[in-house]
């Protein structure tokens, strides 16, 4: 495979679906930058909990411009109490503007990228430049908090986890911006009733087909 074809892939889902691990893969397997756009939601209440600023928008402006996604992996994004917060804050258009306008300039730099999230395939690559392919990751709210729970190295009691897991999904799925739901052209994958193997073997499979017609 030519590393220099474009291909753009959006891998959207539910919190929980096993999205983040089939993009690592998948991203690696086919050479792609891979950008996880819930990084930065993430990062953004990170930054709020910790300056506490009177005017958040403002303050998200000037922080999201500079920021570095590298150095995203350096700072713990997963603790409860963020996850928490940026359930809500991520329901706010003008803090979903601030983010999507540096997302579409990761995506421009990129003619190889994976981008994982909510919104990947509706809004990040929705056009100029649209998606190569898409998959849309659904999973049993009880496998995902299993998940989750095990993640968190079983630190948080998995009734808690199964119910933070319940409120974030409604949250997503009933925003005023940017709900999450499935596009009309990507491939589903039930990650619930799939192996991880065979998972990576169906995306794989479909990234196949769409490679060869780009060579073509």
């Amino acid at each position: 495979m030519k590393s220099n074809n474009h291909l753009r892939i959006a891998v959207d889902g539910e919190s929980g679906s096993g999205k983040s691990y089939a993009s690592k893969i998948i991203g690696k397997k086919y050479k792609c930058y891979i950008l996880n756009s819930g990084l930065a939601y993430r990062y953004a209440s990170y930054l709020i909990i910790k300056n506490k600023p009177k005017k958040i928008i403002p303050f998200l402006k000037k922080k999201i411009k500079k920021l570095n996604y590298k150095k995203l992996s350096k700072i713990n994004l997963h603790s409860e109490k963020i996850s928490f917060h940026v359930a809500s804050l991520a329901t706010i258009k003008e803090v979903r503007n601030i983010i999507k306008t540096w997302q579409r300039n990761i995506v421009l730099q990129n003619k190889r990228i994976l981008v994982e999230g909510r919104d990947s395939a509706s809004v990040i690559l929705k056009k100029n430049p649209k998606f190569d392919i898409a998959f849309y990751f659904d999973c049993s709210l009880k496998k995902s908090a299993y998940r989750r729970y095990i993640d968190l190295k079983k630190k948080i009691p998995l009734k808690k986890v199964l119910q933070n897991l319940r409120n974030r999904r409604l949250k997503d799925k009933t925003r005023k911006h940017s709900a999450l739901k499935k596009h009309k052209k990507a491939v589903l994958i039930r990650s619930d009733l799939l192996s991880k193997e065979r998972m990576i073997q169906k995306m794989a499979k479909e990234i196949d087909k769409v490679v060869n017609k780009i060579k073509n």
